[in-house]
């Protein structure tokens, strides 16, 4: 087990563009994978692990480093030195890593260690908030949760094929996987592996798509010939479930802000082989008046916080900052009110966020209810995901029904 020169330059670069230059990680993990065709399936995974595990532990690291933000290439090497030290590499004798004191930094992690905001790498107000609206208990075994490494969860795309047969395809390739108790399209890869290099993928046999995400379109209980808007459809993950829900049959609208979004939805679209999607750009308030009392069931996957996906996105931890929580609680009011008139009488809504906080979930879903045009609706159920309770995403759904007057 030993540190090699070229895998370790390239993470130093990624990090330099993560913290510094306010890159989002996966794209530059990404970026990093492509830059020598000649690295193997492990020094990829060394490159994409040690990016995401310095991300993830950044103030912890940079405490016991004793560096602060903004970081230069001799505070990134320090902040590398320590996850190193602490991941039992041997240092090698490079200019960059002479004097690394091996000794005072697993005494300082273990110091740290003791303190919640440095053991879990969580910024103060983070936290402060989220015991606010958890309590200590459940916000602490949640956080530790989402430190954890997100597992590689499938869909299958049942307009192509079944999950025993993509298992069989799957094995083939030497990549191994088990069933899903709660999501019965759900493949769980028992090893990390890169699926989008396989012809499975590129024939759309498959989605990535955590499990806790692939339990939000069965609970708006679509039938083939419905119309079904999702109104926040973004690249559309779940709006190609629900489109195999439906059998690539009746009317499905997917509706956004972004127009790249929508254009990067037809493309997997069209891998996927739904072809029963429209696409609708809401560029005015007409867009969606157009669409009152017209659907069957809406989705509402709205904006939030994120906080049920850090351990998928642990650079969130320090994009975020309080007021943009704010600021997307009074989207989310807006966006429940406003897109909920599209349900019809006897219709079904429903809201989800991946977030963990009741000030975006239920206290919204209570909210609404209370409004003049709540009061259409009826509560029918919802569902709070916690990741220490699953091992997946942190999520919540809530599903309404329009009344019959």
């Amino acid at each position: 087990m030993r540190l090699h020169r070229n895998l370790v330059y390239t993470t130093i670069d990624s990090l330099n563009m993560i913290f510094n230059e306010d890159a989002y990680a996966d794209k530059v993990v990404a970026l990093a994978l492509k830059k020598d065709k000649r690295w193997g399936s492990h020094d990829r995974k060394f490159v994409a692990e040690t990016i995401y595990e310095i991300v993830r532990w950044k103030r912890l690291y940079a405490e016991i480093a004793d560096v602060k933000a903004p970081f230069d290439r001799p505070d990134l090497w320090r902040i590398f030195a320590v996850w190193a030290v602490l991941r039992g590499y041997p240092i090698p004798d490079w200019t960059q890593l002479q004097g690394v004191p091996e000794r005072k930094i697993k005494g300082r992690f273990d110091e740290l260690s003791k303190q919640r905001v440095f053991r879990e790498a969580i910024p103060d107000w983070m936290d402060e908030m989220a015991v606010a609206e958890l309590g200590e208990e459940l916000w602490t075994k949640e956080l530790q949760a989402q430190n954890q490494q997100a597992k590689v969860i499938l869909r299958v795309n049942t307009l192509k094929t079944t999950p025993q047969k993509l298992r069989a395809i799957l094995m083939d390739l030497d990549i191994a996987t088990d069933y899903l108790e709660e999501q019965p399209h759900g493949l769980v890869l028992r090893e990390r592996a890169n699926v989008f290099l396989t012809d499975a993928f590129k024939e759309g046999l498959f989605e990535v798509q955590d499990a806790s995400s692939q339990l939000v379109a069965p609970l708006l209980d679509v039938k083939p010939g419905m119309r079904v808007i999702d109104a926040c459809a973004g690249a559309g993950g779940k709006t190609l479930h629900l489109a195999s829900l439906m059998e690539n049959k009746g009317q499905l609208i997917a509706m956004d802000l972004y127009e790249s979004k929508l254009k990067q939805l037809k493309l997997r679209a069209k891998r996927n082989g739904a072809f029963n999607i429209e696409y609708r750009i809401i560029d005015s308030t007409k867009v969606i008046k157009k669409l009152h009392q017209k659907a069957d069931r809406v989705l509402i996957d709205a904006p939030c916080s994120g906080l049920g996906v850090l351990k998928r996105n642990p650079d969130s931890k320090w994009k975020l900052q309080p007021e943009f929580i704010d600021n997307i609680r009074e989207v989310q009011r807006d966006v429940l009110y406003r897109y909920s008139e599209m349900v019809k009488p006897g219709g079904k809504l429903v809201y989800a966020t991946c977030s963990i906080l009741p000030s975006e979930n239920q206290q919204q879903v209570a909210a609404f209810l209370e409004t003049n045009h709540g009061k259409n609706f009826n509560f029918v159920t919802d569902k709070n995901i916690f990741a220490h309770e699953t091992g997946f995403d942190g999520f919540y759904m809530a599903l309404l029904e329009r009344k019959n007057i």
